[in-house]
């Protein structure tokens, strides 16, 4: 099974996607450039973060992207791979702190 869902080639499509709303693709663009200007944090921090993040939403595309921009940065595989562990974690914290959701409707419909 050589072909996936995902289409590799599609990432470099992204920038299509103003053509069907022109301003708000335009938007959003600027503010995505604005992210990622150097400020409080550096390029490099901010690509880390937006792999573990990519890894917690599963985008293959931001996932083949931050890795290479990872790569670009001097980011080693190393740093990678803690940055993921880190996404993972949070989102795992984040499942389970909603279990409390649950324990709180079970215990009301119990009374």
């Amino acid at each position: 099974m050589s072909k996936t869902y995902y289409d590799p080639a599609d990432l470099r499509k992204f920038g299509k996607i103003t053509e069907w709303n022109e301003e708000l693709g335009a938007k959003f663009f600027d503010y995505y450039g604005k992210v990622f200007e150097e400020g409080a944090l550096t390029a490099r921090e901010k690509s880390l973060i937006a792999l573990a993040v990519a890894h917690t939403e599963q985008c293959p595309y931001c996932i083949d992207a931050y890795t290479k921009d990872g790569l670009q940065r001097g980011v080693t595989k190393e740093e990678m791979m803690e940055a993921i562990h880190v996404g993972a974690a949070i989102k795992s914290g984040a499942t389970l702190v909603h279990g409390v959701q649950m324990m709180n409707k079970v215990n009301k419909l119990e009374m």
